[in-house]
């Protein structure tokens, strides 16, 4: 299982009133790296939906070290730690321009029918990919 990693721009949307990212965002580029690695691995989260799939987060582990700045260029990652049928564990970190560490999460993922709200296999396609090395 290989790390993946995107970058993001900070916009003024994403600060407070200082140009300090608000904490909460570094939710979003987490998930927005997660949905970008499954789409780099050929997942469809379109056709999962469609399936009635969906992956929720279960656990958040997070420790904020320094903050991101307006404007800045961030770089996430995703590296799956463990991957389950029905679940996955990822380490996440956003890193600045300097690769400065600024913020680093464990994240537990299930996969759930959205119309039981129950969780469910991953499907067995994507679940290879998951664990192959890209």
């Amino acid at each position: 299982m290989k790390k993946f990693d995107t970058k993001f721009r900070v916009y003024f949307e994403d600060t407070d009133a200082g140009g300090i990212v608000y904490h909460a965002n570094y939710l979003r580029y987490f998930e927005r790296a997660r949905s970008d690695w499954v789409r780099a691995i050929g997942g469809d989260q379109q056709k999962l939906l469609e399936q009635s799939i969906a992956f929720v987060v279960k656990a958040l582990n997070i420790n904020y070290r320094k903050s991101a700045v307006l404007d800045e260029v961030l770089t996430v990652t995703c590296e799956p730690v463990t991957i389950k049928r029905v679940s996955l564990v990822c380490d996440q970190a956003v890193y600045n321009n300097k690769n400065e560490c600024l913020v680093e999460a464990r994240v537990k993922i299930g996969c759930i029918d959205t119309r039981t709200k129950l969780p469910c296999k991953i499907p067995s396609e994507l679940l290879r990919e998951m664990r192959s090395d890209h």
